[in-house]
């Protein structure tokens, strides 16, 4: 019987899903993919936190899943809120792609190069408070909604004169050319997953557990589940500007994680390590616990105050 995958009809949601289906052909395990449309695919012409942060892009797959509809739901890892659904469980995350933002303009290679007031699109809080934070109010930073494909066209037609997307995207859809520069880390931090495919299943379905288990990367796996430790502890979603990145060096696991105020004037950060053999959500959660002494519950706190009329994550 073939595993049926579920995804997102966008095109970077399909190319990922058959780039999942061509490794399982290649241990020859049949496969079908299955499109479902989501909240956040319906809707696009609102900010994702005015249309309801928690699992826009998630919560149509997994019920899916839920019944029985599909076999695997095929998640950006980032999408993936770090809230559990009964009866589900993340089962696999292959190797992570490229994982930094990059920049796109149409006037300067590199984001210090850009003139003074020019408009930056992005519809991430992340990326436009560590913006803000770095270099003040430099830029006009607006947001913008829409595929890979709808955001390029915007910024050739002129609306906008940069964008900042994944890397990720990017290159999974052949637009590598375009991008003029990276944001690098430390200096600016993806957003938790990000990079990452996350493959979900029901719990109780050790058939495709097993089937698929071949595609999940250990060091990718242990990196990613720290950084969704960390942000699930610190509560914030998609309703908080916060980043993280782990990575492995030798048997050593390290966690860099960042939470900024609405305005980005305020940025807390910390970096603490942990040894492979290590559960890695503990590492996640003493970060957080890290962000928190700092005045990170303060921040969300106000976060929160200031988005009441919002849906929350």
């Amino acid at each position: 019987m073939a595993i049926r995958f579920g995804t997102r009809g966008s095109a970077l949601a399909r190319w990922q899903t058959h780039w999942c289906a061509d490794l399982l052909k290649e241990k020859e395990i049949d496969s079908e993919i299955v499109v479902i449309e989501t909240s956040g695919d319906r809707v696009q012409d609102k900010s994702i936190v005015n249309i309801g942060a928690q699992g826009v892009f998630t919560k149509e797959l997994q019920s899916a899943l839920l019944r029985g509809d599909i076999d695997v739901a095929v998640h950006s890892l980032k999408d993936l809120p770090t809230e559990p659904v009964e009866g589900l469980v993340l089962s696999s995350v292959p190797r992570r792609g490229a994982y930094r933002d990059a920049l796109l303009s149409r006037k300067a290679a590199a984001i210090d190069e850009l003139p003074k007031g020019s408009r930056i699109g992005t519809g991430s809080l992340r990326r436009k408070t560590q913006l803000v934070y770095h270099f003040g109010n430099s830029f006009q930073i607006d947001e913008i909604r829409g595929n890979i494909e709808t955001r390029l066209r915007k910024l050739d037609q002129g609306g906008y004169d940069a964008l900042i997307l994944a890397e990720a995207g990017l290159i999974r859809l052949g637009y590598s050319e375009r991008i003029c520069s990276f944001l690098e880390p430390p200096f600016f931090l993806p957003a938790v997953g990000q990079g990452a495919i996350g493959l979900e299943i029901r719990f109780d379905d050790y058939r495709t557990a097993e089937q698929i288990a071949f595609l999940c990367d250990t060091v990718t796996w242990v990196a990613v589940l720290a950084e969704r430790a960390m942000l699930q502890k610190l509560q914030g979603g998609c309703i908080a500007p916060i980043a993280a990145l782990g990575h492995v060096e030798g048997e050593t696991l390290i966690l860099h994680g960042r939470i900024l105020s609405l305005d980005g004037k305020t940025m807390l950060e910390t970096t603490r390590n942990a040894s492979l053999q290590d559960d890695p959500k503990l590492l996640g959660i003493s970060v957080a616990d890290e962000l928190i002494k700092m005045g990170a519950d303060k921040l969300l706190e106000e976060i929160f105050c200031q988005r009441q009329d919002l849906p929350h994550r």
